[in-house]
């Protein structure tokens, strides 16, 4: 199938700034802008409440990371939704890029990096927005269905979890990888396809 690559496209985008998959898909998304016209937008989903009553072995990392998504919608539904992208920029280039684990720090420096106030940290320990935070979530999950984690994207309307990839593709690369997921987002009766992965994302 050929595709239009002067057209413009739209992607929605769900992320958790934890997830080292979604991380990597946000990364190619942004090498897919310098090479096609498409048009993204960003919205948060939770990985905390995508795991809520399950009995998980890293129980304590899935409750620290209750506090990025909870500032993001936050500083959304305070300061605007153009808040949202450059908070996740800032939180996944400390998380998966520079290694910070810490995530009272990681929240910190992400508001200090976009000048967002610094009070908006106390968010992260507050249900005082979840229901905003639990309704983005749902919209992603609604479109996909609950066996999925992060990141889901919608290209053109058609929602699926992934695509998944270890490495990020540049230039015509990527927009090539684009313009395959279109493809297969314009058949309606195209759902799935998967293989075991063999190694985590590295993106640097």
């Amino acid at each position: 199938m050929s595709t239009d690559a002067t057209a413009e496209q739209r992607a929605d985008f769900w992320f958790d700034p934890a997830c080292p998959f979604a991380w990597a898909t946000s990364r190619w998304i942004g090498e897919v802008e310098k090479v096609r016209t498409i048009q993204t937008e960003w919205h948060v989903m939770s990985l905390s409440v995508l795991n809520e009553g399950r009995e998980l072995e890293h129980q304590r990392a899935m409750d620290e990371n209750w506090g990025p998504v909870r500032v993001i919608i936050a500083a959304s539904e305070l300061h605007g939704a153009e808040h949202i992208k450059p908070l996740y920029d800032a939180m996944g280039t400390l998380i998966h890029q520079e290694n910070v684990t810490d995530r009272s720090e990681v929240i910190r420096r992400a508001l200090d990096e976009v000048g967002l106030p610094p009070e908006l940290a106390e968010y992260s320990d507050s249900d005082e927005y979840d229901r905003q935070l639990r309704a983005s979530h749902r919209k992603g999950i609604d479109l996909v269905g609950q066996d999925v984690g992060t990141p889901i994207v919608a290209i053109n309307g058609t929602a699926f979890f992934g695509p998944v990839i270890t490495r990020v593709p540049r230039g015509e690369e990527a927009g090539k990888l684009w313009d395959a997921a279109v493809g297969l987002a314009s058949f309606p009766h195209f759902f799935e396809l998967k293989r075991t992965r063999t190694e985590r994302p590295k993106v640097g």
